[in-house]
């Protein structure tokens, strides 16, 4: 599977491309949407970066007890019921006067559920697709998140703007039922990956049974830990610049689906597992000009730049591919995902305590140097071949 034309002939592709670009959409929408609502309230830059990035952190806790469930139910239901329940949830964020409390509540509860998401479309993305086409098929996604990024800032933007940010919310919930709809008339009923019942105890069997793998375990720290340090830097755009927040989203997202496309698309299999190192550098070290506090145009360029080492994650998820059992999947892919978004949780939390008591630009070059000396101190564990898979 070399084409985009032969990934979207593949039956089941296209109506679950439709339904994560959708779903990104919405997340897109309401994320910026919240974002703006509190910052407005608060004039904070941590709880601006919070509401936007602090629920991802709950997709660890969704891990660590929900995840056996992404082999163990069926894909379609569990797809399009997840679907409903997201909506539900950003319909109640946008209840005027709702409680703090209530909104935390809501915002943890949906990180939890956002953990299962993850696991069952990657899981059911590897089911697919035939293993050679597991990496194009990945970077569609990440194109399309790309892609419906762009639009959700810049239209997540303008209903900002035209209908308030409570109104926002309330389209994004709607977006999220779209979602569950294209998922349910969409794919084909398809039994469990795994025999057996999910639970607490299977969750964390399995994840013993994953981390117990120092090659695993050097692929996980290597998606999760500079990923999110970098999303720590993204979610101070609000209060770095608070009128072009939007514009420097979009222009993210743009870099992300440039790497996407080269990565993804042109670059041969042999040379993809020896890029992942330089993009993870390169996905860094831009920002550090922020330790200058450059002007708005130098500011742009090195988002963009910066943005095309996501790419990063693509020979990452196929080196886990090849070294997890068939069997784990999906709760592998999940775990991956859940790491990666609570890790993207933690640097934004972290960006926006030393931007409180910095500034935003400051903190985003400190968050910068930090994610590469992580990429460099994982090198050598991730240097060593592994070609079998482990248990």
């Amino acid at each position: 599977m070399r084409t985009y034309g032969d990934l979207f002939r593949t039956p089941e592709f296209t109506p679950l491309f439709a339904a994560a670009a959708v779903q990104v959409t919405a997340s897109t929408v309401s994320g910026l949407a919240l974002g703006t609502l509190v910052y407005s309230m608060t004039n904070s830059p941590f709880l601006s970066a919070l509401s936007m990035f602090g629920p991802s952190v709950a997709q660890m806790v969704g891990a660590t007890a929900l995840l056996s469930a992404a082999d163990r139910l069926p894909p379609r239901a569990a797809l399009a019921v997840l679907g409903l329940a997201f909506a539900i949830g950003t319909a109640v964020l946008a209840i005027p006067g709702l409680p703090g409390w209530a909104v935390v509540a809501v915002l943890l509860g949906l990180g939890l559920l956002a953990s299962l998401s993850g696991g069952v479309r990657l899981g059911l993305l590897n089911e697919i697709l035939p293993e050679q086409g597991y990496v194009l098929g990945r970077s569609v996604l990440n194109m399309s998140t790309g892609i419906t990024q762009i639009a959700g800032f810049a239209a997540g933007g303008l209903l900002v703007n035209a209908l308030s940010p409570r109104g926002t919310l309330l389209t994004a919930a709607a977006l999220y039922l779209a979602a569950a709809v294209i998922a349910r008339l969409g794919l084909v009923r398809r039994p469990p990956r795994a025999a057996g019942r999910p639970s607490v105890a299977v969750t964390w069997r399995d994840n013993r049974r994953l981390w117990s793998s120092p090659a695993r375990r050097h692929v996980y720290l290597a998606l999760w830990v500079p990923n999110g340090l970098i999303v720590g830097c993204e979610a101070l755009f609000v209060p770095y610049a608070p009128e072009q927040a939007g514009v420097l989203f979009a222009l993210a997202a743009l870099g992300m689906l440039a790497g996407d496309v080269l990565v993804g698309r042109f670059v041969p299999e042999r040379w993809r597992g020896r890029l992942a190192a330089p993009l993870r550098l390169l996905l860094a070290m831009p920002y550090l000009v922020f330790a200058l506090d450059p002007g708005l145009p130098i500011a742009v360029a090195a988002i963009v730049l910066a943005s095309i080492g996501y790419a990063a994650s693509l020979p990452l998820q196929e080196r886990l591919v090849a070294l997890t059992p068939a069997d784990v999947r999906g709760h592998a892919l999940g775990l991956h995902s859940s790491g990666m978004m609570t890790m993207q949780g933690v640097g934004a939390a972290l960006a926006g305590a030393v931007a409180q008591y910095t500034s935003p630009a400051t903190a985003m070059a400190v968050m910068a140097a930090a994610s590469v000396a992580v990429t460099l101190a994982l090198a050598p564990g991730l240097r060593r071949p592994a070609e079998t898979v482990p248990a």
